[in-house]
């Protein structure tokens, strides 16, 4: 696999804030940036600023006019619009949503930040591209949702869709089931959404049950994976890779776009999976393989999720980078099945060692260690010891007593979501 990635980022996405309390915080690109440059992995030259979208089709290939017009609105007018009605209509003034001045600039910045990424891959400018202020999923044509106004995915999605004529495989690994994407393509053939998330009976949206399977032509190509709470991690990936691997090899894509919330984490609040840093490795390993196995390694990735800004974000995120640019911090990471097993062993055997005080050879693993530099650097704003490895330390995450119960019912829900799979 060779090289050839591009990280994009618009200034005027860090504008994208509802307030200083709220948890979507814009903090958590710059940490993420900061740690790759910091790991001298992130280069000026790989660093792409899009341009603004100025061609109003774009946005209405998803969301209706009257829509993007009370964004505009609400963008001018603040806090001033809100009303009931308002409210209601259009999902802007709530506590997960509420208005701020330059709101639709900041969204249309995340927008145009997927869409370019989406071209510069089909363009044959580059084979893979990052935008983690993307991944917008919960937005929905008529209405803003969970923190998201303009639905940048989907967007990003329909314009692959319209100008390439691309078969899309999008992969949300978001801890909250992918709505707004999936009901976007839910009669379309063209577009496959695969969703693996935190059941729906406990956890926002309430959506993603594994009989949700698409509509009318689309039927058959919407895959959801809801997975019981306190999954820990080798069971979500073997959800993951069990299901991911059927949904591809069926499905044939041309492109895979992916969306990396990375709030499954033990850490996260908003949440009750009880993943630790490891899925975060593995999951962007398995994508870039199956990327070169499919669609000549064509692969969009985006952010999402993700409320622990200081201890997961930023090294969640930047796994990825550093897995579509060839840098992973483990050396073992063709992420075939029996790999990922064999992965997690030595990562959990290294990390052991460390908790246990003994002695360790970072002489084959020193990318284990994060960056002192940017540890120092952003110490003394965060509200928690920040992390001293890639990696989490055994008794950071602890262990769920209903592994095997909660096992079980992962594996029925795996053999359901993909039984139609022929």
């Amino acid at each position: 696999m060779s090289a050839n990635a591009l990280f994009f980022h618009h200034p005027a996405a860090k504008t994208y804030k509802f307030n200083d309390e709220h948890p979507f915080h814009p903090l958590r690109a710059d940490l993420t940036i900061q740690l790759l440059q910091a790991q001298l992995a992130l280069t000026k030259q790989q660093i792409v600023q899009p341009t603004l979208i100025t061609d109003d089709h774009i946005l209405t290939s998803i969301h209706r006019t009257e829509y993007i017009q009370a964004v505009q609105a609400a963008s001018d007018a603040g806090q001033q619009i809100v009303t009931p009605t308002f409210i209601e209509k259009y999902g802007i003034g709530t506590e997960d949503t509420p208005p701020f001045p330059g709101l639709h600039q900041a969204a249309l910045a995340i927008v145009s930040g997927s869409v370019a990424a989406a071209d510069a891959v089909m363009n044959g400018t580059t084979q893979h591209a990052y935008h983690i202020s993307g991944g917008l999923h919960h937005a929905f044509p008529e209405r803003a949702g969970g923190f998201c106004i303009y639905n940048d995915a989907a967007i990003a999605i329909a314009h692959l869709k319209e100008n390439y004529g691309a078969r899309v495989l999008y992969i949300d690994t978001d801890v909250h089931h992918g709505d707004g994407v999936q009901w976007a393509f839910y009669d379309n053939p063209d577009v496959c959404t695969y969703s693996i998330h935190e059941t729906g009976k406990f956890l926002f949206p309430g959506t993603g049950f594994v009989y949700e399977k698409g509509l009318e032509q689309g039927y058959g190509t919407c895959f959801n994976v809801p997975l019981e709470p306190y999954t820990e991690d080798e069971s979500w990936l073997e959800s993951f890779q069990t299901t991911i691997e059927a949904v591809i090899s069926f499905f044939q894509p041309d492109i895979i776009v992916s969306q990396h919330g990375c709030d499954a984490h033990a850490f996260d609040p908003l949440s009750h999976l009880h993943c630790s840093m490891n899925i975060y490795h593995a999951i962007p390993a398995i994508i870039h393989r199956l990327a070169h196995q499919y669609t000549n390694g064509r692969w969009v990735a985006l952010g999402g999720g993700g409320y622990d800004i200081w201890r997961v974000v930023p090294r969640a995120w930047s796994l990825v980078w550093l897995e579509m640019n060839d840098q992973p911090i483990f050396s073992g990471s063709e992420a075939s099945k029996q790999q990922v097993k064999q992965d997690l062993l030595s990562i959990d055997a290294v990390m052991e060692q460390i908790y246990q005080m003994k002695d360790v050879d970072f002489s084959m693993q020193p990318k284990l260690l994060l960056p002192e530099q940017w540890r120092k650097l952003w110490q003394p704003a965060s509200p928690v010891p920040l992390p001293q490895y890639w990696l989490d330390l055994p008794q950071h995450i602890g262990d769920i007593p209903r592994r095997q119960e909660i096992t079980k019912q992962n594996r029925a829900t795996q053999t359901i979501a993909i039984q139609d799979i022929k």
